[in-house]
């Protein structure tokens, strides 16, 4: 690594290689490439004079790139696709009359940018469907384990950890139903010319408007899209590109809520990130133990939420049929929307299966806590011994007050209960039963795991992705 440019934080410490390779220059041009083999056989087999020789000349050059070549190219024409074809056609010099015939500039970027953004959504996809795996036994695994839930940040009502990680999960589930609803929904843009009227290659096929037809559909079918864009301008619509950016702002958003959730309840130790056993938490003070990755996610999620606005404002601002202040924004804006979200997916994988519950912990907490959250059934029995709703109320909240100022809280206050409310202690005990107390949270978690997760696992084969190591 050049110690003396910048070098993305993302390729430097976040990112897998699938991903970077994804958006990469060489899979970029390379692609370009196979878009004009795929362009030039359809014409070949639709009955354009285009010999095997020239075919074979370019595929043998596909992934042989001359970026030099490239760049002095550009420097000259200044026009990107252009350099592109000239050092091409320098490779292939009996392939150079015919390629690119009848296209322009965005049936290679624009197909290119289809085909890289339905790959890297894939892997995407591949890695979140871990995820779910991942939290679902999370949840499970601590399905009946009580703890305190918190409103506002201050003691609720009791819960269960797997409760708690079902709403994580979730939110992560209909993240994934998205993605997968835009993984078979993205199309390709075809062959359109110019402005999206075709009219080039219809002048090539002498005005047969099949022939035109099945040189987008043979095309499209080599690159594995059954969707073709029946409408376009030069393009494909913008709004593509903000349907998937929003999808990862959501995911980003989800992920943000969980990794600022794990943060809240680092703080009161009961749910832990793993620690390295030479980890520093702190340069001054040595005892720290900070939630290092949540944070993390927290970082990189805001990032891709803010990326959101760039599609937006691309799509509002497209002139007619085309203008070309998208193409520099959306070569930050869509790859780095990627790269951040291949990020979280990552840290998520190691974060999730490391997590260290301290259930004793989260027990002891809850009990300590508990006369106070069950108040509420406190009340019913109260009344339903024969007191007056308004009056146990207001003693109620005059007890938790003092309550809160006496060395052991949970014992004056147990006290009080059966003096004040006339509760034996069987009844207290029973008000008290943390089983009750948690009410359906672990029967929610076994139904929404049985009914829901499981189920769209089962059906969802995806290859098992891999995961790059965590090592900063």
């Amino acid at each position: 690594m050049a110690h003396n440019e910048y070098v993305s934080p993302f390729s430097a410490r976040y990112v897998s290689r699938e991903i970077s390779h994804l958006f990469s220059q060489q899979f970029k041009i390379s692609t370009f490439r196979r878009l004009w083999v795929a362009l030039a056989k359809a014409q070949q087999k639709l009955g354009l004079k285009i010999s095997q020789k020239q075919i074979d000349q370019m595929k043998a050059h596909v992934d042989k790139i001359d970026f030099d070549a490239v760049h002095e190219y550009e420097k000259k024409f200044r026009h990107d696709v252009m350099a592109h074809i000239h050092a091409f056609g320098d490779q292939c010099p009996d392939a150079k009359p015919i390629i690119h015939l009848g296209a322009t500039s965005s049936y290679a970027a624009d197909n290119a940018d289809l085909i890289q953004m339905k790959e890297a959504l894939h892997l995407l996809h591949s890695k979140l469907i871990h995820i779910l795996r991942e939290l679902s036994s999370f949840a499970q695994k601590f399905s009946d384990a009580p703890t305190v839930s918190y409103t506002h940040f201050q003691s609720a009502q009791p819960t269960t950890i797997g409760k708690r990680a079902c709403l994580w999960l979730q939110d992560f589930y209909h993240d994934a139903l998205d993605w997968e609803r835009l993984l078979n929904s993205i199309p390709f843009l075809g062959a359109k010319g110019a402005t999206g009227t075709q009219a080039s290659f219809l002048a090539l096929f002498e005005e047969d408007s099949a022939k035109v037809l099945k040189l987008e559909e043979l095309i499209a079918h080599e690159f594995g899209f059954n969707k073709i864009l029946p409408i376009a301008s030069q393009t494909y619509s913008r709004k593509i590109d903000l349907s998937i950016l929003n999808a990862f702002e959501s995911f980003a958003a989800s992920a943000h809520k969980m990794a600022t959730d794990l943060r809240l309840l680092a703080h009161e130790g009961e749910v832990q990130e793993a620690f390295a056993e030479k980890q520093i938490g702190s340069s001054a003070m040595p005892y720290k133990r900070n939630p290092i990755y949540a944070e993390r996610i927290c970082g990189i999620a805001r990032f891709v939420i803010s990326l959101a606005q760039n599609p937006a404002y691309t799509a509002a601002t497209q002139w007619l049929e085309r203008s070309l202040d998208d193409s520099s924004n959306r070569r930050l804006s869509i790859s780095e929307a990627f790269l951040g979200t291949d990020a979280i997916l990552n840290l998520l994988a190691h974060l999730i299966p490391n997590l260290a519950v301290d259930s004793q912990l989260a027990e002891f907490n809850l009990k300590k806590a508990l006369p106070f959250l069950a108040m509420e059934n406190i009340l019913m029995a109260g009344v339903k011994k024969g007191g007056n709703r308004q009056d146990l109320h207001e003693k109620l909240r005059q007890l938790s007050l003092e309550a809160r100022t006496q060395p052991h809280p949970y014992e004056f206050l147990l006290k009080k209960l059966e003096s004040d409310f006339s509760l034996t202690k069987s009844e207290i005990k029973k008000v008290l039963d943390l089983k009750k107390m948690v009410g359906r949270s672990p029967q929610q978690v076994h139904g929404f795991l049985k009914h829901d997760i499981e189920p769209y696992l089962l059906k969802t084969e995806v290859k098992e992705p891999s995961f790059p190591p965590i090592e900063i």
